[in-house]
């Protein structure tokens, strides 16, 4: 499985909290364009996004920083002390990462609001659907900052057995996605396109590929 869609993590001293928004290491990551509607279309600007990711001796860390000039959709009562099942159906920030890639179509879902609620499953893709996990528990954190016409969003993903430390060179499978706003003018965005009929971003075979290095 081939592709020219490459994101480079670089290696961090420091093992960034979630809560870390405006950490330097971030200042020096990738910047990851996330643009396109998950059909490729090209999404407006008001709702475009950008990812980063970098990673240390003990966690995998993402940030969104994500433009936001509508209202935004999310929980009146949010929950931040546990999963949040259905976080896909308001505002939020999504990475899925399959580690080996010898298995591509066995990978995971971290998400992430506005609100700082989040979720994290384990997946995989079978012919006609996909078996989920939501017992699945990664250890993950995440936090986040609205200022104005602008949404900060972070992930601290442990390293585990299920999601395990890779050595620099060690190339995963990943997307990057965003859903913005409610119906019927609601948003999905995703780094690498699926192309499906609807909206779905559960398509392994169309991730790009994110590559760590020291």
């Amino acid at each position: 499985m081939q592709t020219t869609a490459v994101i480079t993590a670089w290696k961090t001293a420091a093992d960034i909290a979630a809560t870390s928004l405006e950490h330097e290491s971030w200042n020096t990551a990738q910047s990851v364009p996330i643009t396109r509607y998950w059909s490729g279309a090209e999404a407006p600007a008001h709702r475009h996004a950008e990812a980063r990711l970098v990673w240390s001796e003990q966690s995998l860390g993402v940030r969104f920083v994500c433009r936001q000039e509508e209202s935004l959709v999310v929980s009146a009562n949010p929950q931040a002390d546990t999963k949040t099942l259905g976080l896909w159906d308001r505002d939020v920030c999504e990475i899925f990462v399959a580690p080996d890639l010898a298995a591509p179509n066995h990978y995971f879902e971290f998400e992430a609001a506005p609100t700082g609620e989040w979720i994290d499953l384990e997946l995989q893709a079978r012919l006609g659907g996909r078996d989920t996990n939501w017992e699945f528990e990664s250890g993950m954190t995440a936090a986040a900052r609205s200022e104005g016409n602008e949404i900060v969003v972070a992930l601290r993903i442990p390293w585990s057995e299920a999601i395990p430390k890779p050595a620099p060179g060690v190339q995963w499978r990943i997307n990057l996605c965003r859903c913005i706003g409610g119906d019927p003018d609601r948003g999905y965005l995703a780094w690498q396109p699926t192309r499906t009929k609807e909206p779905n971003f559960h398509v392994p075979d169309v991730f790009g590929s994110l590559i760590f290095a020291d």
